[in-house]
């Protein structure tokens, strides 16, 4: 799941293909086991969509109110086996235009992601030790914006309640990279009828509540697809927040491995 290059909920785009639980399973004793069970039928129903296309808007906001936006190009590629691949590039406002981010996520080990600058004229690695930093100086993390694959976290259901008038299951997850991660854990809240993630928060290392990711206006696609027209990314302890509002998806593109190279990621147009 990709919270950047969504529509697809934490969002978003990652293979939760690891073990068998059906949620409802005899056999999911346990509140890990059923946790992990409610996020692979999470995936479940998001496989198989190939690539899509679409654009977005992020508005930034400060503590004051005041508010930037900035208007971007998405790309995304469905691995088989492995976790997405993604592009970003940013066409306004003129002082970041033709900025591009890419990413490869993985389902053991760091995920790859680039970063070209233009004022820099170069493409820059992103540590795996920096993934807590902040992207684009939005209240999205790198980590935040990585598919979220299943091998990299723990899960324990917590609860079924109520959000939005919306049923759902509240589950807990926990980084498997504790040393590196930003976060000590998250809870979720997906709808128990389409599984789609409807809330998220997020702990900090002192396991105080950091952010909170609200997900909005669900669209289907392909009479399959869920995607998210806009999600809010709020900063509890800095009062700022980015919100994330999308358009224009169009899916089965024909995007290939050729389209996500870090070597010409400076021609991106």
């Amino acid at each position: 799941m990709n919270f950047f290059t969504l529509g697809k909920t934490l969002l978003s785009t990652s293979l939760f293909v690891f073990l068998s639980f059906p949620v409802h399973c005899a056999h999911a004793e346990t509140a890990e086991e059923r946790g992990l069970a409610i996020f692979m039928e999470a995936d479940k129903r998001d496989e198989g969509f190939g690539d899509y296309t679409a654009n977005m808007t992020m508005t930034l906001k400060n503590k004051q109110g005041k508010e930037s936006t900035r208007r971007i190009r998405s790309k995304t590629l469905e691995v088989q086996g492995d976790g997405d691949k993604s592009l970003s590039i940013f066409d306004t406002p003129r002082d970041v235009k033709g900025t591009a981010f890419l990413s490869f996520s993985h389902k053991k080990g760091d995920d790859e992601q680039w970063l070209y600058l233009p004022a820099l004229k170069r493409v820059k690695r992103i540590n795996s030790r920096n993934k807590s930093g902040s992207f684009m100086g939005s209240e999205f993390a790198y980590e935040d914006i990585a598919s979220q694959e299943v091998e990299k976290y723990t899960y324990r259901f917590l609860r079924e309640e109520e959000y939005n008038e919306k049923p759902c299951y509240v589950v807990e997850s926990y980084p498997v990279d504790k040393k590196n991660s930003g976060y000590t854990k998250r809870i979720s809240w997906l709808d128990t009828d389409e599984y789609r993630l409807l809330k998220v928060e997020f702990y900090d290392r002192k396991k105080s509540l950091l952010k909170t990711l609200s997900i909005h206006e669900y669209q289907q696609y392909l009479d399959r697809y869920w995607r998210a027209d806009r999600m809010s990314m709020l900063n509890h302890q800095t009062g700022k927040s980015t919100t994330l509002s999308w358009d224009n998806y169009s899916f089965r593109t024909g995007l290939t491995d050729k389209d996500f190279n870090s070597t010409s990621l400076k021609r991106v147009r």
